[in-house]
Order: C-alpha cells, then structure tokens, then sequence
C-alpha cells in the first residue's frame, strides 16, 4: 500500500509539516518578534477558523470534483501566505506595521487549510481499496501528527541558520515539492447531478446524525482536539518562562510531540486489531488531559520532557483510532462532506481552544493556563464516556 502511493503519502507529509511551519511561524513570530500573547492567539485563530465556515463548502466539493485539483490550489494559497511574511520580514522596518501582513497570511493559510485538508482525505478514500483503508488512514494520520511535530523543529533548525526568511522560504518549498508529487496520482470527479450547496450539506449532516457511532465520534474528536490550541500556543511561552530553555532547547520541547505521536500512531497500526477502540479513545483522551495538566505544576525540563512525551503519546493514539472509526463507517456517497466535518473540527475547535489559551495566558501565567485547558479535557473525557454508549461499546473489529 505505502510502496504503491509512495507519492501520495510523501506528499502528505511534506505538506503538513509545511503547514504546521506556518502555524508556528505565526504564534512564535507574534511571541517573540511583534511581542503580543494575544496577537499569537488572534493569528492562531486566523489559521484554523476559516473551516468553520468554508469547510462545509470544501466537502461539497470534495464529493463534486477531483480532490487533487482542490489539493492543488489550496497549497498555492499556504505558498502565498508563506511569501507574504517572508515579504513583511525583509523589506518591512517597523515591527508594528508587520501585524498586518502577519494576519494575512494567517487567513491565508486558514484559507488553505479548510480545502486541502478534507481533499487529502477524500483522496485517500479513492486511490486505497476498501480493504486497505484502515491501514491506510492509520498511516495518514501518523503522517499528519508527524508533521504536526516536525513543524517545531523545522522551525528552529532554519531560524539558526537562516533566520526567519530562511523558515518561510522553506515552507514554501516544502509545498511546491508537495505539489509536484501529487502530479502522478490521479483522482476520480463523481459527475453526479448537482443540488444547492445548502441542501448536499444538510444531506451530509443527516447522514452523519443517522449514524449513531459516526456522530458519537465526530463529537469526542471535539474534545480531543481541545488540547491542540493549548499546546501551540502555550508551550512555547511555557518552555522559555517557566522551564528556562533556550531556543534550540525549546525546539527539542516542543518537537518532543513528533516521536510521541509517532509512538502512538504506531501502537495503533501494530495493535489496532486487538484494541477496544471505544474505551481505549476515552482513556487515553483523559490521561492526556490529566498529565498536560500535570505540566503546568512541572519546573524541571526533565519532568516536562516526559509529560509532553505521553501527552502526544496518548493522544496520538486517541486521534488514529477516531479518524479510523469514522473513514470506516462513513459512506462513499457523502464521504467528502462527512470527512470535511472532520476537518473542521480538527481545525476549528484548535483555533477556538488556542484563542482561549492565548488569552488566559495573557491574563495569568503559562502554568495556570496549562493547568486549566488539562483539566477541561480531562474531565470531558470521564463525562463522555459515561454518555456515549454506543461508541464505549465499540471494538473497531
């Protein structure tokens, strides 16, 4: 399967880890360069709130045409975002006049996301069989975690030795390479008549609200997606306060998350089989909560270290088995605008929860603000699990 779509694939991760650099790029660079907590959460906001409303169009699309031509233009927007800050950066004196472009290629990159996310899903659904396609999403979601961790590193390996100009340069190379991969793999338009946007996307609605083990777990990706906000916003500000680190130190913290998600992609590809999913979901989405908590206690890197590590272990493994569940049992004929609502909530409810993370960050320290996001998810969890039945039921076998 992974020799077959090599290109595929690759391309993923490439295109991930690219968008993350710019996810990145946008809150340490208001931290640090413009000076604004708040700032860093607005341009959050700005990369992954525009799903919320563009997202649902994206999957009537996805079920309408060929996802990679999707794939294509929405990487151009993320290249374009990367450019404007590299623009901003170089030519661009005052500090203060940057805020501007800053926030455009946020929304650019917001832009970009709520399109090329469900289309790289929807693509995945069409070039692997039925019978490979849990391995498959397995293997994409390992690749999408990946990136979300490399994106760190990538970050702080290019600021010492090109500075910000040679991080959004790089960024964009990372997609025009994506891009490029993609031109090989082919994807199918459905051709089927067309109704009003408003109406596929009510069909598409139903269809998951139909489905009660669909709905169940499209609603605890919500919750397990809370994390996401706390972690890009507040860690960075956590791991040069609190913990002290330097700045290849703090690129090693936060790029602590690549090898956990790995770790728990991987547990979940090996052992898939002979999990539970349903109570495994709802375990690990609590202990993830319960030990993010635990960090904003933490003052020793060591300690930190560790917790970060079963956090993105934890959750990895909580984040493989909802998308897995819900590529399996969605239908083909709505794939594209079920797997948009997917999208949607794995970009909106970051953006939500990482505005809220930058503000109690802004009105307290990185630790109390740690310490409250751990234990909203953590008790979310434990509320969950005793409501839904079927998904607490479910084996994924």
């Amino acid at each position: 399967m992974m020799r077959s779509h090599w290109e595929f694939f690759l391309s993923c991760l490439l295109a991930f880890t690219a968008g993350h650099i710019i996810n990145y790029s946008v809150i340490i660079y208001s931290q640090e360069v413009l000076r604004s907590d708040l700032l860093a959460g607005v341009g959050f906001g700005l990369c992954f709130g525009p799903p919320l409303l563009l997202g649902w169009y994206a999957g009537v699309l996805c079920d309408r045409h060929a996802p990679d031509r999707i794939i294509h233009i929405a990487q151009g927007l993320f290249v374009l975002a990367a450019l404007t800050m590299a623009v901003a950066d170089r030519f661009i004196s005052e500090v203060s006049a940057r805020v501007p472009f800053i926030l455009v290629s946020a929304l650019l990159a917001g832009i970009g996301w709520s399109f090329v996310a469900p289309a790289r899903m929807t693509a995945l659904g069409q070039i692997v069989g039925s019978e490979a396609l849990r391995r498959a999403s397995l293997v994409f979601n390992l690749l999408v975690m990946l990136g979300f961790g490399l994106g760190p590193i990538a970050i702080s390996v290019c600021r010492l030795r090109a500075g910000w100009q040679g991080v959004f340069l790089f960024a964009a190379a990372l997609f025009v390479i994506g891009s490029a991969l993609l031109l090989k793999v082919r994807t199918q338009a459905t051709h089927k008549p067309h109704l009003p946007v408003r109406k596929e996307v009510i069909i598409g609605l139903r269809a998951a609200r139909s489905n009660p083990l669909l709905a169940q777990l499209l609603v605890t990706a919500m919750f397990g997606y809370m994390l996401m906000g706390p972690m890009q916003v507040i860690l960075p500000r956590l791991a040069r306060t609190s913990l002290g680190l330097t700045e290849l130190g703090r690129g090693a913290f936060l790029g602590t998350l690549a090898p956990a998600l790995i770790v728990g992609g991987l547990l979940c590809l090996f052992v898939a089989r002979r999990l539970p999913h349903g109570k495994i979901i709802f375990a690990a989405s609590g202990l993830s909560g319960a030990l993010f908590a635990a960090m904003g206690l933490a003052h020793s890197p060591a300690i930190a270290f560790g917790l970060l590590a079963c956090v993105g272990m934890l959750g990895g493994i909580a984040i493989s088995l909802i998308v897995t569940g819900i590529q399996e049992n969605v239908e083909e004929s709505v794939r594209g605008r079920v797997l948009s609502m997917y999208t949607i909530i794995s970009q909106v409810i970051p953006a939500a929860s990482g505005l809220i993370a930058g503000a109690l960050t802004h009105a307290f320290d990185a630790s109390r603000a740690v310490l409250i996001c751990g234990c909203v998810l953590a008790t979310a969890a434990v509320v969950n699990a005793f409501r839904m039945h079927t998904l607490r039921a479910y084996r994924g076998h």
